[in-house]
């Protein structure tokens, strides 16, 4: 598969990484947040990746990727991981204890740093929040991230959409969008009601999707 992929500076000091595939009208966005420990979010299967690292490389103009952020067990986000840390050794992954183990399994257990829900990462100018997400199709518990200072929440497949939408971003409602949650996103109800709950007391200012229109508030 011929995969291209369009980078765009979106937001700030954050990068979109995005790849659009027609046979299923869907675009595949990942995510560098280019900070003073720069990290990506997301690294799209093996192919995407493969079109990813050129620019990745060019961005970063030399400097180290600290973090690889992977949200759940899934091929786009996680499926060219292997791929990242061998262009960029010392970074380190950054995921919930589960997809730790499943990573594990495919060789991937050196410098994963395991995250607990309500922990927090601190950088001279960022701070990342992790989250319990209960995410589909097993409901595995994977980790959603928001970026404090700036207000980034990186939604995952929280907040969804069809079509192209490289470097697209529309004005959003927060409530609207938590209330959508749909049951084929998190089939089990008090999962689903506890994950709404805890998105409620958060107040961002810019919704970075992994796939659709980025929103902003």
């Amino acid at each position: 598969m011929n995969v291209v992929v369009k980078e765009s500076n979106i937001y700030e000091d954050l990068h979109q990484f995005s790849s659009y595939v027609p046979p299923i009208d869907l675009t595949f966005h990942q995510y560098l947040l280019l900070a003073d420990e720069p990290i990506l979010v997301h690294t799209g299967s093996m192919e995407q990746t493969e079109a990813l690292i050129p620019q990745l490389k060019e961005i970063l103009n030399g400097r180290t990727l600290k973090y690889i952020f992977v949200s759940h067990f899934e091929s786009d986000e996680c499926g060219g991981l292997s791929l990242i840390l061998k262009h960029f050794p010392e970074a380190k992954p950054i995921c919930s204890e589960v997809t730790a183990r499943q990573l594990s399994g495919f060789g991937i257990a050196k410098d994963v740093l395991v995250k607990k829900p309500g922990e927090k990462l601190i950088s001279s100018d960022y701070e990342l929040e992790f989250i319990n997400y209960p995410s589909e199709m097993h409901l595995w518990e994977g980790l959603l991230l928001i970026e404090n200072k700036r207000g980034i929440f990186f939604s995952s497949d929280l907040v969804f959409g069809f079509g192209e939408s490289h470097n697209t971003v529309i004005e959003g409602n927060w409530k609207v969008e938590i209330d959508s949650i749909t049951p084929q996103q998190v089939s089990d109800s008090e999962a689903r009601a506890k994950l709404q709950q805890t998105l409620m007391q958060l107040n961002p200012k810019f919704v970075a999707t992994g796939h659709g229109p980025c929103l902003k508030f």
